[in-house]
């Protein structure tokens, strides 16, 4: 263990429960135990934010309910742990709301009690980086990643004095909303860049040229899967461009690649380096690519090939700029799905291929500048990340606020706890932190 701060001491979860607390799973409440007309509100996983509540769960079950099933009624100042991701051992501090509220089982409830540490500085220690670690230590499950109450309650964290927690609180709290302001500035300003893409391609192709459809001017085909219940039709040596592979962006390289038994025996196509792709279906219908080698595609991806290949740069950002359109065209099942028939109906602009080329060029020069913009944003989001984390990892290494000689020592105020909670525990009744 490193050395600590002043008056610091070590402590467990359990360790800071006194009187009156409770640390606790919510409770097993089931789709039956419910009722939309209940009084008493259901949090849940998608309430627990990470360091505020978010107040989402519109479930409810009757107060006789809850008393039957012997729910822990939430109140204010608990704090919240999402045992199952994202991201898992998330922490907030419940607000008073208007109505009681219980909690699903997948969250955890931490109750100090009125005579033990800070809630919120509870909160911020969970949140920290290196209480974060700890907690993706000690998840399980395969499928459903997730951290037991009990192994919450191994983690070992430093405890400062009570006076200094209070510190602690404002002046993270302090950095933090001034961090909170500039993120929704960059938030706003992201939100413009599409908008402003979008307008600069609209301008572009407006202008008073004859209207085609894209059947008319251009050749489409989809490829294919070999089986994958034929290993000897995958690892050769073709480039195989999946819909996932698709991102607006040239296709240089892919994450599988197909034999040439695997290309004979399936519908697979190889086009060539410079072919237009669009994603039919799926997370990333509508997305473009361009081929920068010879490769073969899956079925969910469309190959477009105008008559004349000078087309193809415009043909980009006209099915850009009409991506909305297409995936509108396309709803009404359960996923949009862009077929070629939707594709060849699409009218399209045509103008003269030296027109064509001034278009292409103006727009990239215009969208080279907004993509300059959104590298910056992300750069500052990324530094606000950073920032974020940097700020919690220095307030728990005793680095943010200065030490005070004169405050009681965290071990004196444990001791405390720790005796008024054996106190209490003489009566079981009155139990209420639990194994």
């Amino acid at each position: 263990m490193s050395e600590l701060p002043l008056g610091w001491a070590w402590a467990t979860l359990a360790d800071v429960i006194g009187p009156g607390g409770v640390f606790s799973d919510g409770d097993w409440v089931e789709t039956k135990d419910q009722d939309a007309e209940g009084k008493v509100r259901l949090t849940q996983l998608a309430d627990v934010g990470d360091g505020f509540f978010r107040n989402r769960s519109s479930r409810f079950l009757r107060e006789d309910q809850a008393a039957a099933l012997k729910c822990t009624f939430l109140e204010p100042g608990d704090v919240l742990v999402a045992r199952m991701p994202d991201p898992i051992g998330r922490a907030c501090v419940f607000p008073e709301l208007p109505l009681l509220a219980v909690t699903a089982v997948d969250v955890c409830i931490v109750r100090p009690g009125p005579d033990s540490v800070e809630p919120r500085w509870l909160m911020w220690t969970i949140n920290a980086p290196q209480f974060r670690s700890r907690v993706a230590e000690l998840q399980t499950g395969t499928t459903r990643r997730r951290i037991s109450r009990r192994n919450l309650a191994t983690i070992r964290y430093r405890v400062p004095p009570l006076n200094e927690q209070r510190r602690i609180v404002a002046a993270i709290e302090e950095q933090l909303s001034r961090l909170d302001a500039a993120d929704a500035s960059l938030d706003v300003a992201r939100r413009r860049l599409a908008p402003l893409r979008s307008a600069v391609l609209s301008k572009a192709i407006s202008g008073d040229w004859p209207v085609k459809r894209l059947g008319e001017i251009a050749a489409t085909t989809s490829g294919g899967t070999p089986s994958r219940r034929r290993p000897e039709y995958f690892g050769g040596s073709i480039p195989w461009v999946k819909s996932g592979e698709l991102r607006d962006g040239r296709v240089a390289a892919t994450e599988e690649r197909i034999t040439e038994l695997g290309l004979r025996e399936s519908s697979a196509k190889v086009f060539e380096s410079g072919t237009l792709l669009i994603a039919l279906y799926g997370a990333t219908v509508g997305k473009l690519g361009i081929l920068d080698t010879d490769a073969a595609t899956n079925q969910a991806i469309c190959a477009i090939k105008p008559h004349d290949p000078e087309m193809v740069p415009y043909l980009w950002h006209v099915l850009r700029q009409k991506r909305a359109e297409l995936v509108a065209a396309g709803q009404g099942g359960a996923q949009p799905n862009i077929s070629q028939g939707i594709l060849r109906r699409l009218e399209v602009s045509v103008p003269p291929l030296e027109e064509q080329r001034r278009i292409v060029e103006e727009v990239e020069e215009h969208l080279s500048v907004i993509d300059a913009m959104r590298a910056s944003i992300e750069r500052a989001e990324r530094r606000s990340a950073m920032l974020r984390r940097s700020i919690l990892e220095r307030a728990f290494r005793g680095e943010l606020v200065p030490q005070d000689p004169s405050d009681e020592p965290a071990s004196v105020l444990l001791d405390r706890i720790r005796a008024e909670r054996e106190v209490e525990e003489a009566t079981p009744e009155r139990r209420r932190v639990k194994a």
